[in-house]
């Protein structure tokens, strides 16, 4: 049976996550979440693609994507691919490090992103691994908390856009 095709299209919003084959970690220490997000910037910059929101945790990861022009799989394709051979290599393994296809669901802006985000930041808390959002995680919620972007993660303008919705993104 053929896969599905995926929706892209320009100035999409995708919940994108990816787990570790046999959900083995595919993030074993400090360096290899800096390592991801290293090549999560790179991509971005190549892509013109931004991160609204990301969460690392150990054998899986969240990706908030906008995508102003449709090239979610060309960005993925070289975020995963990249990745996926730097971990290969530090680790002396061979062959894929993600259990297959990506997952990519596109998200309407308004109240739902919202609450997508506060999801994906609160994934350390529901997985027991946190009591809170803060604290070293490899989260974007400090930056959101900070009201600090980057070059690649771009969260202000969903913020400022949604001012009719009242959602506290941090405590509820």
């Amino acid at each position: 049976m053929a896969r599905a095709l995926r929706i892209l299209f320009a100035g999409a919003h995708y919940h994108v996550i990816n787990r570790g084959q046999g959900r083995r970690a595919i993030f074993l220490d400090e360096k290899d979440n800096k390592t991801f997000l290293n090549i999560l910037s790179k991509a971005c910059e190549t892509y013109k693609v931004n991160i609204v929101a990301y969460c690392l945790m150990k054998n899986h990861y969240h990706l908030i994507v906008h995508t102003p022009e449709a090239n979610l799989s060309a960005f993925m394709r070289q975020l995963n691919g990249v990745y996926t051979q730097v971990f290969n290599q530090r680790y002396k393994h061979d062959g894929p490090l993600f259990k297959g296809r990506y997952k990519a669901i596109v998200v309407q802006a308004g109240s739902y992103l919202l609450r997508l985000i506060r999801y994906v930041h609160k994934n350390p808390e529901r997985a027991g691994i946190a009591n809170k959002c803060k604290g070293g995680l490899y989260t974007s919620h400090e930056a959101f908390d900070s009201g600090k972007e980057s070059d690649w993660l771009k969260f202000k303008y969903v913020l400022k856009n949604q001012n009719k919705v009242k959602v506290d993104l941090i405590y509820i």
